[in-house]
């Protein structure tokens, strides 16, 4: 007999909880409060770019270099991030709330109206964003309805611009002024 993969173990556990749960709109209200910063991943896939915005976006180690965000099973960008080797992560600046809504858009090129450029190694990156990182994926998990896809960082650039936020469905800007 063989033992159950991590995914099948996992949603073993989670059911054979006996415990009461949120639902997921009251799942969702808690972390509509809670601001995050806002990215773009970005990746070549069949020799044309892909990429979403991202919220999840965490630091996991800084010796080794990794991170990673989770992304839907049934996002139309899935496909690309299963196969993909490396990618890149865009942290969005205080004015590119367009970009971040242009790129949680399905259905359209989000790549047409430009704002973009590739690294010599072939990832996509948002011109002006605070910063972004190079990465290689090292590990794609199953998780409820989603993927956890851990990332080693390999490359990375860095501005002095303010970063962009996300808190209840609208945009933030912070800056010095904004310092406690």
């Amino acid at each position: 007999m063989t033992s159950p993969s991590f995914p099948q173990a996992f949603e073993r556990l989670i059911s054979e909880l006996d415990e009461p749960q949120l639902t997921p709109e009251q799942f969702k209200a808690v972390f509509r409060q809670h601001p995050a910063g806002v990215a773009v991943v970005a990746l070549t896939h069949e020799d044309r770019p892909v990429g979403f915005t991202a919220t999840s976006v965490i630091s996991v180690s800084a010796e080794p270099p990794l991170l990673a965000f989770s992304l839907a099973s049934t996002s139309s960008s899935w496909p690309a991030v299963r196969e993909a080797t490396t990618l890149a992560v865009s942290f969005l600046a205080d004015h590119q709330d367009d970009v971040s809504a242009r790129f949680a858009t399905s259905g359209i090129d989000r790549f047409a109206p430009g704002g973009w450029s590739t690294l010599p190694t072939g990832e996509p990156v948002i011109d002006g964003a605070v910063s972004w990182l190079r990465a290689r994926v090292v590990q794609r998990t199953p998780v409820g309805d989603s993927y956890l896809v851990s990332l080693r960082a390999l490359d990375a650039g860095v501005t002095d611009a303010s970063a962009l936020l996300y808190r209840d469905r609208e945009y933030h800007r912070i800056g010095r002024h904004t310092a406690i």
